[in-house]
């Protein structure tokens, strides 16, 4: 992997989602019914992308085959969720790459045994359905990912709580924004410790009158 990619690896593991989603300015969230296949599946670095037709991971196979060490393979399906597309045999092979994960818009099978290689796969569903090794799709050029438009290099980001895609010209002003907000929250959370509550903190509205406080 690339020296700036194992940088910025370094600089967004720390990070949750939500906090890099919101340093983004809001953007870059993917469809939240794209999930872990199992507890603790956690993912972060550069993407490969693959777009592969419905029903066929051709380009998977592909894609794991010149995949550099470090990558999150992230893939589109266009949402088909009948066969899945990726199983313990693109597992192995993507650990023996190096391959950092996978994301795909659209469904994998054999989870209890990716969970026993914990290797992080997310999807939008599972299906014992077989795929098959005919058609050809695209490698390395910008997909759609759960409504968010995904580039070759972009970072992807994902645990228990959901995906972030990073555009990579702006990771730097990401991370920037990031570390503000983190310190910000240490910050209050020091101030909740010592009996200030959220409303003061985060300056919400008040209480129009006694009777909508419940008195």
């Amino acid at each position: 992997m690339d020296i700036r990619y194992e940088n910025d690896v370094e600089r967004f593991l720390g990070f949750d989602p939500a906090t890099l989603y919101e340093a983004a300015g809001h953007r870059g969230m993917v469809d939240p019914t794209i999930r872990p296949a199992w507890a603790g599946a956690q993912i972060c670095g550069p993407a490969a992308t693959v777009e592969c037709p419905p029903g066929d991971n051709l380009m998977l196979h592909h894609a794991v085959a010149c995949a550099r060490p470090g990558v999150v393979i992230v893939a589109t399906l266009g949402s088909y969720v009948l066969t899945g597309a990726w199983g313990e045999i693109l597992t192995v092979a993507a650990q023996a790459r190096g391959v950092a994960g996978l994301v795909v818009d659209g469904a994998v099978r054999d989870i209890e045994a990716i969970t026993e290689h914990r290797f992080p796969v997310f999807s939008r569903g599972l299906a014992i359905g077989s795929c098959t090794k005919e058609r050809l799709g695209r490698l390395n050029v910008p997909i759609v990912l759960g409504g968010v438009t995904v580039s070759p290099g972009d970072m992807v980001i994902g645990n228990a709580d959901g995906i972030v895609v990073l555009e990579r010209a702006r990771v730097d002003e990401i991370y920037a924004a990031a570390m503000a907000r983190r310190t910000r929250e240490a910050e209050l959370m020091e101030q909740l410790r010592a009996g200030k509550t959220t409303i003061e903190l985060l300056h919400l509205p008040g209480l129009a009158n006694t009777e909508a406080a419940g008195q």
